[in-house]
């Protein structure tokens, strides 16, 4: 009886050591068999939210890290000097029509008599009043233009969310002077998520583009996200060559018995939906495996 007892022990035992023998080699298959890196992170498109006019800001509609949509407005620049030249522009406009109803009439005058009489007129004459009355017509598209552009000006001191997304970075205040073409604030576009894996150069040409991936958060760790290779980059800045001292070459020294392999960054598209818990934020730290079974069949231990 106690060597039956003895053997179940020892079977038993044979048993788990077994079973843990065997995940560990199906966890060490998992990882050689398949490009795996913890070198990733999470991307977006961030909008730059520059002001196309140049103004004073008088109001800010948004606090830093509010979630907005398209088209919510962001902030307002003075627009009295935008106001004042749609104005002026109305009075061009206004003044070039009149100018254009002289000619006009001035011309047909002139070629009424040209018809009855075309020795009353000079040819010089009908043609210097027809040149006039067709200037003053390019005047008044010429003011049209002008007008147009000034209330496209005015329209630019309300600025809007181009898409939907977070605003960040919010570093000025009402009276701050705001100018065109210079960034004020970032959105976060919520809708453009993806992972960069940057994987040895040793282990890139296993990458397919369509494989599946799987990406692991660390603000996450027991929700995997499922992904697809998007794309693959086709190169990475060199840290040697550039210009140096008198522009020669500067070359880094390095130990020749040392080959460290450069990373190539890999896109990954995350799949919709993503779970409700997982809320993405630029810069997050990810481990990224591709799911591509064909690869490392000849040398399992290179990863």
């Amino acid at each position: 009886m106690k060597a039956m007892t003895t053997l179940l022990k020892l079977l038993l035992t044979l048993f788990v050591l077994g079973a843990a023998a065997w995940f560990g080699y199906q966890k060490y298959r998992t990882y050689t068999r398949n490009p795996w890196t913890r070198d990733g992170q999470v991307r977006t498109q961030v909008v730059q939210i520059t002001p196309r006019v140049s103004g004073m800001v008088t109001r800010i509609h948004v606090v830093d890290n509010q979630h907005v949509e398209a088209g919510d407005p962001l902030f307002e620049i003075d627009p009295s000097q935008y106001i004042l030249k749609v104005r002026q522009a109305k009075a061009r406009l206004k003044r070039a029509k009149e100018a254009a109803r002289g000619m006009k009439t001035e011309y047909e005058r002139v070629k009424s008599i040209y018809a009855k009489d075309p020795g009353a007129v000079s040819q010089k004459d009908l043609i210097r009043n027809e040149v006039n009355y067709f200037k003053s017509l390019a005047d008044i598209d010429s003011a049209e233009e002008a007008l147009n552009a000034a209330k496209l000006n005015l329209s630019f001191t309300k600025v809007y969310a181009p898409v939907d997304g977070w605003v960040s970075n919010i570093n000025f205040q009402v009276g701050s002077q705001a100018t065109a073409n210079k960034p004020l604030l970032a959105l976060v576009d919520e809708k453009s998520f993806w992972v960069f894996g940057f994987f040895r150069e040793d282990t890139i040409s296993h990458v397919r583009v369509g494989d599946r991936a799987v990406v692991t958060l660390m603000a996450y760790p027991d929700t995997p996200l499922e992904g697809t290779v998007e794309s693959i980059a086709w190169g990475i800045a060199p840290t040697d060559g550039n210009p140096g001292y008198n522009m020669l070459p500067s070359v880094k020294p390095v130990f020749q018995w040392i080959r460290l392999a450069q990373r190539l960054p890999v896109r990954i598209r995350l799949e919709e939906p993503l779970p409700e818990k997982v809320k993405l934020r630029v810069g997050m730290t990810a481990s990224v495996m591709i799911l591509n079974f064909r690869t490392h069949l000849k040398n399992p231990s290179r990863r």
